[in-house]
């Protein structure tokens, strides 16, 4: 609420002494989306989620000040599915529970070489790895923060926000160990530098979940890395993508759990003519094999990452090693269709410490626009071995903007 007011405030404030207009953009963007999911395990096996998810807002500019005001609902219309929160917890999760919310309250001032904003806003930075918006799920990700984004010279640029909430994807009914919002003095710092063979990031993540009534103590933690990002032509018709990174963590401040971990990742694409073929080697690092002493990203868009099964959306004690290839084709257009594209990869788990052999997992992903509405579906199929349970996913979506 306390965002919501100062917000709306600078919305009166916005207007400079010298009487600027006040340009208004609004917004608005549905989704309507079916998740089918089938795990073993389970005393109902099967879950089945149609929902549908509007956001609507508006963004007030005046030179480089502007404010947005964005809102958000949820609604559940087939809820044979458990979203976390209400419903029978013999099914599978659909972590998409109903939910009318503030999503974006923020106020900027923004110029070439500074973006100051302030309120409840988005913040993504890098791949997503260590700190994202997790847009795939219907209440994403957001943060009560200020953050500066400061470019100084050409190529430099330095990011810094103070977060003191984060809002969760479980919306407002959220409790217990799924809560609304998680309380802490989080830190994230970023500084990159683009070099003649990629941008090269350093970065520093003080995660304060500072909720004794959902055990985050645990998760609170302090990571150091860095990162490079490149890309190269390698001739008119083919490019290569590359990213290498190598970070450090180990608990921070009420955290009981003494540890420390390595984050591991290479990961390569190429380009040809519309084909796409990737691969990578990611690793999350295992200490001495106890719950929550292995390397964690409670920030992070974790569905992006190792499986679309959500399997490892929590680390395991013994860490996890992600070995993974793919490919896909992609064409402009087909007939009414525009930016099509299908994709297929194949992960193998393995922890990183016992030599445990967690599964495999295969993603299938095909994609489409029609004029303004973004089409896709998406399977995913997990083969249990020393983790989990086999599991299979369908998800049937499409989003519409203005």
């Amino acid at each position: 609420m306390k965002v919501f007011i100062v917000t709306a405030a600078a919305l009166v404030v916005a207007r400079p002494a010298c009487a600027q207009t006040i340009a208004l953009k609004p917004l608005a963007e549905a989704r309507l989306r079916y998740e089918h999911v089938d795990q073993d395990g389970l005393p109902q096996e099967k879950a089945d989620a149609l929902t549908v998810r509007a956001r609507a807002g508006l963004t007030a500019s005046s030179g480089a000040l502007s404010a947005s005001i964005v809102g958000q609902g949820t609604l559940a219309i087939v809820d044979h599915y458990y979203d976390g929160l209400n419903g029978a917890p013999t099914r599978p999760i659909v972590a998409d529970p109903e939910n009318v919310a503030l999503y974006i309250a923020q106020l900027q001032y923004k110029t070439k070489a500074v973006a100051l904003t302030a309120g409840r806003q988005k913040i993504v930075l890098d791949d997503e790895r260590f700190v994202g918006n997790v847009a795939f799920r219907d209440n994403a990700q957001t943060f009560d923060a200020v953050r500066a984004e400061l470019t100084p010279v050409k190529g430099l640029k330095l990011d810094v926000a103070y977060a003191w909430s984060v809002r969760s994807i479980w919306g407002v009914q959220g409790t217990r160990a799924r809560q609304q919002a998680v309380s802490g003095d989080n830190i994230l710092a970023n500084l990159s530098y683009t070099t003649p063979i990629g941008t090269m990031t350093g970065f520093a993540y003080l995660v304060n979940q500072d909720e004794a009534a959902v055990q985050a103590y645990r998760l609170s933690s302090q990571t150091y890395g860095v990162r490079l990002a490149g890309a190269k032509a390698l001739s008119k018709a083919a490019k290569l993508s590359y990213q290498l990174s190598y970070a450090r963590q180990s608990d921070y401040h009420r955290n009981p759990n003494d540890y420390s971990a390595d984050y591991w990742l290479a990961n390569a694409t190429l380009d040809v003519k519309g084909w796409k073929l990737n691969g990578g080697y990611e690793v999350l690092g295992a200490d001495n094999g106890r719950p929550f002493t292995s390397f964690q990203t409670p920030l992070g868009t974790n569905f992006k990452f190792q499986g679309w099964a959500d399997k490892f959306l929590t680390t395991p004690a013994n860490g996890v090693r992600d070995l993974y290839v793919g490919g896909g084709y992609g064409w402009k257009k087909w007939g009414r269709l525009s930016a099509i594209t299908l994709t297929a990869s194949w992960h193998r788990f393995d922890s990183d410490r016992l030599d445990q052999h967690y599964g495999n997992e295969v993603d299938l992903l095909a994609t489409a626009k029609v004029k303004k509405t973004a089409l896709s579906v998406r399977y995913a199929h997990y083969d249990a071995r020393a983790l989990a349970t086999d599991t299979n996913k369908v998800w049937l979506q499409a989003d519409w903007a203005i």
